[in-house]
């Protein structure tokens, strides 16, 4: 399905919430005016949305202030990568993978004073007999260790399962990458294998412990936030 209609432009006003379903601890909002924020996911004073070009001054300074802290753990950076033309290819290509379906992509803010934290991706989102998608993260060197990443990742999920609609949320962890990994089983994730020389990190090819989180793993669990999703979601489920 064309994902483009499945995000508006402006963030509502809480008295156009509507709820989504019963039982899901979402809330839709109607249609209005053009909002100036694609989609927003809120719950425990933080928020999640999509990126956009006044972003650029905040996340290169967080991103190159965390460079010693995230490249580890990280593909190799490009040599362009903090500039501002480099993150406006970026930009165009996430645009261009929410318009296939085949990722969203996150920056993750503190609500209070809307300062930037970090960022999350839903990618390689699979259909038809899968239902699945691939979670990744980061976060800045200056707000690690806080439960920031725990929270948006606890706010993402009822976000994958409720309204996506998806039965499967995978996520690869470096086996010394101990707080990630320690996060992810906190929130839910199952442990379910070991890939040998799986992901090109840091230039060396690196082993992962792979982890998943089905729907029916979420629903047995107590739901500690009930996030507010605002925007407007076509039926691209």
């Amino acid at each position: 399905m064309n994902w483009q209609r499945a995000c508006s432009k402006r963030r509502f006003s809480r008295q156009h919430l509507c709820k989504a379903g019963r039982g899901t601890g979402l809330s839709l909002l109607r249609p209005g005016p053009p909002p100036d924020a694609e989609l927003l996911i809120e719950a425990g004073g933080l928020y999640l949305r999509p990126p956009i070009m006044g972003d650029y001054k905040a996340w290169s300074v967080l991103r190159s202030d965390s460079r010693a802290f995230l490249t580890p753990w990280e593909p190799l950076w490009p040599s362009d990568d903090l500039t501002k033309s480099g993150f406006r290819r970026r930009l165009r290509r996430y645009a261009r993978d929410r318009k296939e379906g085949r990722s969203l992509s996150f920056l993750l803010f503190n609500a209070r004073n809307d300062e930037l934290l970090g960022g999350l991706t839903l990618s390689n989102i699979r259909r038809g007999v899968s239902q699945s998608a691939t979670l990744g993260y980061w976060m800045g060197e200056r707000h690690a260790g806080k439960g920031h990443m725990s929270a948006a990742v606890a706010m993402i999920l009822p976000f994958c399962f409720d309204v996506l609609n998806l039965h499967r949320i995978e996520a690869a962890c470096i086996p010394t990458n101990t707080p990630s990994i320690r996060l992810l089983e906190n929130v839910g994730f199952n442990r379910e294998g070991y890939a040998r020389n799986y992901l090109l990190i840091n230039g060396s090819w690196q082993d992962h412990l792979l982890l998943a989180c089905l729907s029916e793993d979420f629903a047995a669990r107590p739901r500690t936030l009930t996030p507010v999703v605002e925007g407007i979601l076509k039926d691209f489920l």
